[in-house]
């Protein structure tokens, strides 16, 4: 065992760990992805753009303009690097700028599961400085942190103990007030399952500092409270025109999702609200409808510099009227004006998948594809991570390394299991694509005790692992599920060491509720493993939580 210094990059953070190279590491030499979705397979028309402009789990989008560039932020929840921010110069085309959140300090995540950690961020630009306010969920809840520049570095957080609840908002007046707008418990006794209330502070920019004894409760329960409404949250405020606007998300996460808005002249007067609420929903179609967008919802404004306004919001693609894998994304469409209300999309009108883009002066160049069928591979060749990939919590150990001498992923087994809370030696990006076709070359274990594959994780008892294991001198291929009620190995083929050479390719094919496992034998041929494995226990219907199923690779000690 030899001890050595090795830089490790992520999201483009650099670390110089202590290594201690051990014969273990299992060394990927390729990962690639490809999406299939028939929705997407027609080319564009001409000034055309495609919904959603962020597939796959992007939820609770955030935008701001500042000048001719737009700037998008999405929840993280328990992946690392925390807050992923794009920048578009069209609103359609996002280049990454990598996360805003890239140390333990900004986001201290251990132990918890996928679901929790960072909820519902927005950005806000003022006076040549950036503010990211969120949600922390467990640990430190409500925060900002400040940037000039929105690649970062951001600054240490600045917390919030006084503001509960989640999903804060950052407003800055013009006359030099600031308010902080969020999500929390009403007043008193909840009247029903799902009782929420939105509350404000005014915030001492200057002092960094709640100002003491300014929150006050602005919307209890939702639009009507009489109809019960539950889960507000999300709130937005804007000032046009005269109007302080507030847009609020409603109805719950899942089908029921809905935006609503109010205004007043004065914040310190009530917030009435919009008489055509929702401005935005999916719950009243039919939903045996074909290629269905459904929980549309949490949507925030921005104005082009040309006057357009438009929003972005999330949504999903279920498949089987209520079934997705891919996670809550995020989707653009132009607002129109009604009576100095804005309206998102008119009741019963589906949202399209393709429609007539923003009337921007300039187009967003040399931009990775975030949405619409395209191939992705990563040869591990780059000394930095590419940005799509993410692990789960902060980075424990030195279990993960880029050689780009040898041009491999080099990953050290772990005990930790992808089923546990403790961190395992596992990196996934984003399944952007109902179908898909994803594979990695790697090295098969040279040593026993010691298996390494590829994983479809939505959570950590959601997740199935194809791995390869040497045991008893022979090689292992194996398929372990992993449910709610229980872990097992559904599937396993034995092999002489002679059956395949130093790699081999280990593959997964998607097909909205199916999923198929396969390898390529030493002449280059596709084997199938397994056909048809449900790929419902992906989805979020059934694994439960907020997050969509990650891709990506795995070894652990067994």
């Amino acid at each position: 065992m030899t001890l050595s210094s090795i830089p490790l990059f992520l999201g483009g953070l650099l670390f110089t760990l202590t290594s201690f190279a051990t014969t273990q590491n299992i060394a990927f030499n390729h990962f690639s992805y490809e999406g299939k979705d028939d929705i997407f397979k027609a080319p564009l028309s001409q000034g055309e753009y495609q919904n959603p402009i962020l597939a796959g789990f992007f939820p609770d989008p955030s935008i701001v303009r500042v000048d001719e560039d737009y700037y998008l932020v999405n929840s993280s929840f328990s992946y690392f690097p925390g807050v992923p921010i794009f920048h578009s110069k069209d609103l359609v085309h996002w280049e990454s700028l990598g996360y805003i959140l890239v140390s333990p300090k900004q986001l201290p995540l251990k132990n918890q599961q996928v679901s929790r950690g960072i909820y519902a961020p927005t950005l806000r630009y003022h006076k040549g400085v950036f503010y990211l306010i969120t949600t922390l969920v467990d640990v430190r809840g409500n925060f900002i942190v400040t940037a000039t520049d929105p690649a970062g570095p951001w600054s240490d957080p600045i917390e919030l103990p006084e503001v509960n609840g989640i999903d804060p908002d950052i407003f800055f007046d013009d006359d030099g007030r600031v308010y902080i707008t969020h999500n929390d418990a009403p007043i008193g006794e909840p009247l029903y399952s799902g009782h929420r209330a939105i509350w404000q502070w005014e915030f001492d920019l200057k002092a960094k500092k709640i100002i003491k004894d300014s929150g006050r409760l602005i919307v209890n329960g939702g639009a009507d409270i009489k109809q019960k409404p539950v889960w507000i949250e999300g709130p937005h405020i804007y000032k046009i025109n005269g109007w302080y606007y507030l847009l609020c998300a409603e109805g719950g996460t899942s089908l029921d999702h809905s935006q609503v808005v109010f205004r007043t002249r004065n914040l310190k007067d009530a917030f009435v609200p919009y008489d055509g609420n929702p401005i935005l929903t999916q719950r009243d179609l039919n939903s045996d409808r074909a290629n269905p967008i459904a929980a549309t919802g949490h949507a925030d404004l921005v104005q082009t510099k040309e006057g357009e306004w438009w929003a972005v919001f999330l949504g999903t693609r279920p498949y089987d009227k209520k079934y997705f894998n891919t996670g809550r994304e995020t989707f653009l469409l132009p607002v129109s004006w009604k009576n100095e209300w804005p309206v998102i999309l008119e009741k019963g009108k589906s949202i399209p998948y393709r429609a007539t883009a923003p009337a921007t002066a300039k187009r967003t160049t040399n931009n990775a594809p975030t949405t619409g069928n395209f191939v992705w591979h990563d040869n591990f060749d780059n000394p930095k991570l590419n940005s799509e990939w993410n692990i789960l919590g902060n980075l424990e150990g030195d279990w993960y390394q880029l050689n780009p001498e040898t041009k491999s992923l080099q990953l050290t087994p772990t005990a930790n299991r992808l089923s546990g809370l403790s961190q395992p030696a596992f990196i996934g990006r984003r399944q952007q694509h109902m179908h898909f076709d994803a594979k990695a070359e790697l090295q098969l274990p040279t040593s026993e005790h010691v298996s390494a594959g590829i994983a479809a994780f939505q959570n950590e008892a959601a997740h199935y692992y194809f791995g390869a294991e040497l045991k008893d001198g022979k090689y292992l291929l194996f398929i372990e599920k992993t449910t709610k009620n229980s872990s097992e190995i559904i599937t396993s083929l034995s092999f002489g060491k002679n059956a395949f050479d130093k790699n081999i390719v280990l593959g997964m094919e998607g097909n909205a509720g199916k999923i198929d496992f396969y390898y390529y034998s030493k002449i280059g041929k596709r084997v199938n493993v397994l056909k048809n494995a449900d790929a419902k226990i992906l989805s979020t219907e059934v694994a439960g939580g907020f997050v969509g199923t990650y891709l990506g690779v795995h070894t652990r000690i067994e």
